[in-house]
């Protein structure tokens, strides 16, 4: 890849089409994929994701919201999208781009029957959502008989899958409460499909799911941060290649002498003399202020150069007094060495918050 010349988030669609192979080869063959495109497509650009996945024959895409799922449609994906967190007030939107909603709760069922009875629809395609043990969205166990005298009493809805979330599937120190979860859905779904009528697609396993469970796989599996190159485990990390590479460069080198300070609030104050290089890149492109004062560090030739002073919204600066470099100079932020995950835990956070922080004024490169 050529060097970068300005701040920019480059996408390795290559190592996308692997992690997706690796994470498909782990289903069996009738198991199908549903990639989880939210967030911008984690902080890459949910598009050109979905298209290249659909090129490569991904069953389903999932969204938070029904604005995602929008510009999916008006991009021309046509594969089933599933709304996680479809809010009353966009229903008409749902319908009217052929987008699945996740049904949790019953004023959420009720609402959208009627929204679906007035726009005239038959069988309109929709997922049920049970709480196992995540307590976010869902119903509870005891709600499927509710669930089913709704759905059987309209002509306007069909159930096309039952899910739930697994709340801890990546920590095997919780393997017993993850086991009790699938153990609930278990229940949950054979009640369901014993009184619904029909046979709804099951599905619980999220990325960690599927490499740690795979007895739980199910008719489907939802797949987000896996396929973005992080596995939870520095076991799985090592099948999977982050797809996103952070880059900017040195837009100016200064010398400071001891007593000098750097940045707003004099946030460091120099002991010695020490060499800083300016990037233009801060927390209005999604390097938050906590990433400041040491916490952070960007990689210049090959060599970290830890970040001083506080975050600005457009610029950070870093320590490269022990760093033979020059001004124009590519800076690496993250990539599939110097990864998101790592810079994350140095501030005690998670890869998700990091590349889902990218901000879109940060320019995006595709790469096949």
């Amino acid at each position: 890849m050529p060097k970068a010349q300005e701040t920019v988030l480059e996408i390795d669609l290559k190592a996308l089409k692997n992690n997706f192979k690796h994470l498909k080869s782990k289903l069996k063959n009738r198991t199908k994929f549903l990639a989880v495109v939210k967030a911008f497509g984690y902080g890459s650009d949910a598009v050109e994701i979905a298209k290249y996945l659909e090129e490569h024959g991904v069953d389903y895409f999932a969204v938070a919201y029904a604005s995602e799922g929008v510009e999916l449609r008006k991009a021309g994906i046509t594969t089933p999208v599933l709304v996680l967190h479809p809010i009353p007030t966009n229903f008409k939107t749902i319908i009217n781009n052929c987008l699945e909603p996740n049904l949790y709760n019953a004023k959420v069922l009720n609402e959208f029957i009627e929204a679906a009875t007035k726009e005239n629809q038959t069988d309109y395609p929709v997922h049920i959502k049970f709480n196992t043990g995540l307590n976010r969205l869902g119903f509870w166990e005891n709600d499927v008989d509710y669930v089913i005298s709704k759905i059987k009493a309209t002509p306007a809805v069909k159930v096309t899958s039952v899910f739930s979330h697994l709340a801890a599937s990546e920590d095997l120190n919780e393997k017993e409460f993850t086991l009790n979860q699938i153990e609930t859905f278990n229940s949950i779904a054979k009640n369901f499909t014993n009184n619904i009528g029909y046979q709804p697609m099951l599905h619980i396993c999220n990325t960690s799911g599927i490499l740690n469970y795979p007895d739980a796989h199910f008719d489907m599996v939802r797949s987000g941060i896996g396929l973005y190159g992080f596995g939870n485990s520095e076991k799985e990390n090592k099948d999977l290649t982050p797809i996103a590479s952070l880059k900017t460069i040195i837009s100016q080198i200064h010398k400071i002498e001891k007593g000098g300070s750097v940045g707003y609030n004099r946030g460091f104050k120099s002991d010695d003399f020490l060499k800083t290089a300016t990037l233009p890149i801060g927390h209005a492109d999604g390097i938050g202020r906590q990433y400041g004062n040491g916490k952070g560090y960007a990689v210049i030739n090959g060599i970290q150069a830890p970040i001083i002073g506080n975050v600005c919204m457009d610029m950070i600066m870093v320590n490269v007094t022990h760093i033979d470099c020059n001004e124009g100079d590519e800076v690496i932020i993250f990539d599939s060495k110097a990864t998101a995950e790592n810079l994350a835990q140095s501030t005690g956070t998670i890869s998700y918050e990091l590349i889902t922080s990218i901000s879109q004024r940060v320019k995006r490169v595709f790469f096949r």
